[in-house]
C-alpha cells in the first residue's frame, strides 16, 4: 500500500508525478492500492463550479499516471480543498467492498471545509481498511486546537455496518495529510543549522506530534516510521529555500502519514488467544519527502507499507465466464454466476472495459445483468449453471484489442466480479470502414458527442464525471428523455449507453428524438438505462411530425411537445421541428386509425398497448 500526502496550495497539477508516486521503480513494482491525500486544492467559487460538472485537475492527472499501470479508481471523497483518492489494481476489484465515504468540517466552528477530515473505508480481501487524509489547524500555538479537531473527526464520521461504524473500529487506519505540528522552543536558526548539518534527530524531541503521541490518549496505538526527511514546510514556491519572506516561518513535519492497528483488546479467541493478533502485520518500507515538486510551499511525502493478513474472501462474489477471442459477434456471450448470500439488484449491469481503463464507469459498454437462466455456453465449465446476457453487435466496440468485462454492483457501488483481459478482433463492417476513412486520424479517438440527459432519479450506471464530456449543459435536465445524437459520420463509435436499442437519423445535425420502445415480441424487455419509471398501459394521442419527408407520431402529452423550442437555446446546433403547429394534427390522426404505441418507460402514462409484431401504422 503507498500513501501519499500534498498540501498543494491552489497550484496547477504538474506535468507528471510518476516519481511521487513510487512508479517504475524496482521495490513498488508490486504496489496494490495507492492512496492519495490532497490539501488546499483550488476551491474558490468559480473553480469549485467548474469541478462540479467535471472531473478536478489534481483527480484527471492521477487517473491518466496510474490507468496505464492498470490502477483503477476506487472512490474519491472532496470537502472543498480536502480531495481523498484510493486506487487499486484491476484485478483487485472484485475483493475491495464495502466502500463507504465520510467527512467532517472543522474550520469556523464545523461550519467551514477548509479544515477537517475526509475518509473512504473499505473492505480489503475481509479486513476492513481506513484511509483518512486530514487538514488541521495551522500556528504553533493551536496544538490544543488540532487535538479537539482530530478527537471531533474521530468521533463525527460514522459508517453503516456492523464490521465497522468507527473510524479506530478498522482493522487498520491510516491517518494522514497536513496536520500542522510544529517543532517547539527551538530557534529558527538552530533548526535551519541542525536541517543543513543533517543532524535530524535533535529536533524530533521538540515535534510536537512526536510529543502528543506519547502524552495524549487519542493518539493512543499510532505509529510513524522515522522523519529521516527535511522538514517539508515551508518552501518558497518555485525553489528548495525555506521560507525568506518577512514572516520567515519556522520548518516543520507538518506533512506526515501514520497508521494504527486495531486494539486487541476486544475479546479473547480459541486457547486465549486474543482474535485480532497475527491477523493484520504492517511494515514501512519507505518514508520520504520528494523535494523536486516545488509547485507549492509544501514538499509531498510519501510512504510504502507490506501489509500481510490472511484472506478471508478466495473467490469473487460474481464470476465471470467468457470465450478467450470474441472475432465474431455471436461469440459476444457472457456467462456468470453468483456466489450464495450475494444481493443482486435489478440495476446490476456487465460492463466492457477497455484495458487500462480508469475507474469503473469508463466502460466501453454495458448490458443490463439479467436475473433469468439461459443457454449454456460452450466454453463455460459443465458445472457452471448461471446467467448468460450477450453484447449486440452495436455494442461491441469497433477496435481491436484487450479488453475486460465486470459485473458492477448497484447495491454495493463497486465491481463484484471480472475476467482476465481477452481479445476483440471484430471484422469492421462496411458503415463502419467508411465512417472510418471519412474521419480520417480522429477515428482513432474515443467519440464523446454522445450526451444523454437523465431524468433526476434514473440509475443508469452512465458516469456523472468523463474527462472529455465538456458538452453537458445542466439547464437541460428538466427535459426528460432528451438525447443529441452525434452525427453519422461519428456514430460508428459512439459510446453512448446501450446503443443497440437507439437509431439516430441520418444526416450531420444531431437531431432531438423522443424515445420509443420497440413493439412487444421484439427481443428481450430490458430496462432501458436512460428512462426512469415504469410506462403504464391505456389511451392517449399523438401527435405526427414530419422529418425528412417521413411522418413520424410524438405523445402530446410528452414534456417536449409542450416546450417551447426557442426556449432550449441550442437553435444553432439542433434540428427541431414546431411540435406545437401539429396540435391540430392529433385528432385528424386518430380518426386515420394510427394504433396507439407504449413508449419509452419515461412517458406519460395512459398508453394502450403495444401493436403485434409485422403491424404497421
Amino acid at each position: 500500500i503507498t500513501v501519499v500526502t500534498w498540501n498543494v496550495g491552489t497550484a496547477v497539477p504538474p506535468s507528471d508525478v510518476t516519481s511521487l508516486l513510487h512508479l517504475n521503480t524496482g521495490e513498488t513494482d508490486d504496489a496494490d492500492v495507492i492512496a492519495i491525500g490532497l490539501q488546499e486544492v483550488n476551491s474558490k467559487i468559480n473553480k469549485r463550479l467548474k469541478d462540479a460538472l467535471f472531473t478536478d485537475q489534481w483527480s484527471e492527472l492521477f487517473m491518466d499516471v496510474l490507468s496505464p499501470f492498470h490502477f483503477v479508481l476506487v472512490s474519491t471523497v472532496r470537502m472543498q480543498g480536502v480531495i481523498l483518492l484510493v486506487f487499486a489494481k484491476y484485478y483487485h476489484l472484485p475483493f475491495l467492498q464495502d466502500i463507504q465515504t465520510d467527512c467532517t468540517r472543522t474550520g469556523l466552528g464545523g461550519y467551514w471545509g477548509n479544515k477537517g477530515g475526509v475518509s473512504v473505508r473499505l473492505s480489503i480481501f475481509g479486513h476492513m481498511v481506513c484511509f483518512l487524509n486530514c487538514h488541521l489547524p495551522a500556528h504553533l500555538e493551536k496544538a490544543e486546537q488540532r487535538k479537539e479537531d482530530f478527537a471531533t473527526i474521530l468521533h463525527m464520521q460514522q459508517f453503516e455496518g456492523r464490521a465497522a461504524s468507527g473510524i479506530l473500529d478498522h482493522d487498520l487506519v491510516f491517518w494522514f495529510g497536513d496536520l500542522n505540528f510544529r517543532i517547539e522552543s527551538l530557534d529558527i536558526r538552530f533548526v535551519k543549522y541542525a536541517i543543513d548539518s543533517n543532524i535530524l534527530s535533535q529536533l524530533w524531541e521538540k515535534d510536537q506530534l512526536n510529543i502528543a503521541k506519547s502524552t495524549w490518549p487519542v493518539l493512543s496505538g499510532f505509529q510513524e516510521g522515522p522523519l529521516n526527511f527535511p522538514p517539508t514546510f515551508k518552501f518558497d514556491v518555485g525553489t528548495n529555500k525555506y521560507d525568506s519572506s518577512a514572516k520567515k516561518r519556522k520548518p516543520a513535519w507538518t506533512d506526515r502519514i501514520l497508521w494504527k492497528i486495531k486494539s486487541p483488546g476486544v475479546g479473547l479467541g480459541v486457547g486465549g488467544r486474543r482474535p485480532s493478533q497475527g491477523i493484520v502485520s504492517v511494515r514501512q518500507l519507505c518514508y520520504c519527502s520528494h523535494m523536486e515538486y516545488m509547485v507549492s510551499d509544501h514538499k509531498p511525502v510519501a510512504a510504502i507499507f507490506a501489509v500481510q493478513f490472511a484472506s478471508k474472501a478466495d473467490k469473487p462474489s460474481v464470476e465471470i465466464y467468457v470465450a478467450d477471442e470474441w472475432s465474431r459477434p455471436e461469440q459476444a456471450v457472457v456467462r456468470y454466476k453468483m456466489a450464495a448470500g450475494f444481493h443482486r439488484s435489478s440495476w446490476d449491469w456487465i460492463g466492457l472495459y477497455r484495458v487500462g481503463f480508469r475507474h469503473p464507469k469508463d466502460y466501453v459498454s454495458y448490458v443490463w445483468a439479467r436475473s433469468d437462466e439461459g443457454e449454456r455456453c460452450p466454453w463455460c465449465p459443465l458445472s457452471v449453471s448461471g446467467m448468460q446476457v450477450t453484447f449486440s453487435d452495436e455494442a461491441l466496440p469497433k477496435r481491436k484489442g484487450e479488453y475486460i468485462l465486470g459485473y458492477y454492483s448497484n447495491t454495493s457501488s463497486s465491481i463484484a466480479g471480472m475476467t482476465e483481459p481477452f481479445q476483440i478482433s471484430l471484422p469492421r463492417s462496411e458503415e463502419g470502414s467508411s465512417s472510418t476513412d471519412s474521419s480520417g486520424s480522429s477515428s482513432e479517438e474515443e467519440d464523446d458527442s454522445t450526451l444523454v440527459l437523465l431524468a433526476p432519479k434514473s440509475r443508469s450506471p452512465s458516469p456523472g464525471k468523463m474527462k472529455r464530456h465538456r458538452s453537458r449543459s445542466p439547464s437541460l435536465a428538466k427535459f426528460q428523455g432528451l438525447i443529441l445524437r452525434p452525427s453519422s459520420r461519428d456514430r460508428a463509435t459512439s459510446r453512448s449507453p446501450s446503443p443497440q436499442s437507439r437509431r439516430g437519423l441520418p444526416g450531420d445535425i444531431p437531431t432531438i428524438h423522443l424515445p420509443q420502445e420497440e413493439p412487444r415480441g421484439h427481443g428481450d424487455k430490458g430496462k432501458e438505462p436512460g428512462w426512469a419509471g415504469d410506462g403504464h398501459e391505456g389511451s392517449s394521442c399523438y401527435q405526427t411530425v414530419r422529418e425528412q419527408g417521413r411522418p413520424r407520431r410524438v405523445s402530446a402529452d410528452n414534456p417536449l411537445a409542450r416546450a417551447d423550442p426557442r426556449n432550449l437555446g441550442l437553435l444553432p446546433a439542433l434540428r427541431l421541428e414546431m411540435i406545437d403547429q401539429a396540435m391540430g394534427w392529433c385528432r385528424e390522426s386518430v380518426d386515420q386509425g394510427y394504433p396507439c404505441r407504449r413508449m419509452s418507460p419515461s412517458s406519460p402514462p395512459g398508453c394502450s398497448p403495444s401493436p403485434k409484431e409485422g403491424s404497421s401504422p
